[in-house]
């Protein structure tokens, strides 16, 4: 498995954070085929990668719930 280099993406605040301090979550733009997506409290953490296809089935599938 190859890393991918996240060094230079854009890290934003996903729309279905919360604003108190709780869930917090980031989404990195840029990644043509990946969604890179990580805790804003804990970015050292690292990121999980999700396939950009999967993850927009996913955002259509929240959107619905």
């Amino acid at each position: 498995m190859r890393a991918i280099d996240l060094s230079s993406v854009t890290w934003r605040k996903s729309s279905y954070s919360n604003t108190d301090g709780g869930n917090c979550l980031e989404v990195a733009d840029g990644t043509p085929s990946l969604v890179p997506v990580r805790d804003s409290k804990d970015p050292s953490q690292g990121a999980l990668l999700f396939d950009a296809a999967a993850w927009s089935r996913f955002i259509a599938w929240k959107r619905n719930d």
